[in-house]
């Protein structure tokens, strides 16, 4: 059986991490670009937190994946995949911002009193049993991705890591370099600012928040292979 026959055969989405790690390793492209839609959604979250500028945070999701991949020996499975590339990538978005303007005292934007800063106010729809209840949802959805937008970059990542993408708090912590205490107290205080009395029905939208499919999901892996063209075995 050639190379080629071998690695068609191969269901690259029922691999796990470390599977797929020891194939990228072997300088198999097609792993690597599994590993890449894998990891697409979460890194795009991540970054939402930290960047405002969409074509930035594709400049750094592409970059995080090359600097991923000529450092692949280094993954050592004690996180998950994602939170590793994930990882790499903050470190550029948080070197890219400290380039741009003075640091913030996150810590004092975590003491500051529970009732501080503008409370982002939302308008309340009404006919919960209207036949476009769905309209009404996706209109929900994108109301929240604007307001969520608008959130302190601190807030916005805890936000987006625990709330949008699930991460837990331990997860949320190594990812952003913070302590457990200081990702509950952001996450709080985003909630505040976000109004709890839309709490309930925010939950039913959350799941489909910044996408990172379709198009975007695909410019951007084929992006990353393109630059990495002759680095691997077997071209895709």
């Amino acid at each position: 059986m050639s190379m080629e026959t071998s690695r068609a055969a191969i269901d690259y989405a029922a691999l796990d991490d470390q599977a797929l790690v020891a194939r990228v390793r072997c300088g198999d492209a097609e792993a690597f670009r599994q590993v890449m839609q894998r990891c697409n959604r979460r890194l795009y979250r991540v970054l939402r937190g930290a960047l405002d500028d969409e074509a930035e945070i594709e400049d750094v999701m592409q970059e995080a994946y090359v600097k991923a991949f000529e450092g692949i020996d280094g993954f050592r499975g004690d996180a998950s995949l994602a939170t590793w590339i994930a990882r790499i990538a903050l470190n550029d978005a948080f070197e890219r911002l400290r380039r741009r303007r003075p640091t913030v005292d996150l810590e004092t934007l975590d003491l500051a009193p529970a009732n501080a800063g503008h409370v982002i106010a939302f308008p309340l729809r009404s006919g919960e049993g209207d036949p476009a209840a769905a309209a009404a949802r996706e209109e929900l959805r994108r109301v929240l991705e604007r307001a969520v937008s608008r959130l302190p970059p601190a807030f916005r990542s805890v936000f987006l890591l625990r709330e949008v993408e699930g991460c837990s708090i331990e997860e949320t912590a190594a990812l952003l370099g913070i302590r457990g205490e200081t990702v509950k107290t952001r996450l709080h205080r985003a909630k505040r600012l976000l109004q709890e009395e839309l709490r309930e029905r925010a939950e039913a939208a959350l799941g489909g928040a910044f996408p990172f499919l379709g198009r975007r999901c695909e410019r951007v892996t084929e992006a990353v292979l393109l630059r990495l063209a002759g680095r691997f075995d077997h071209a895709p």
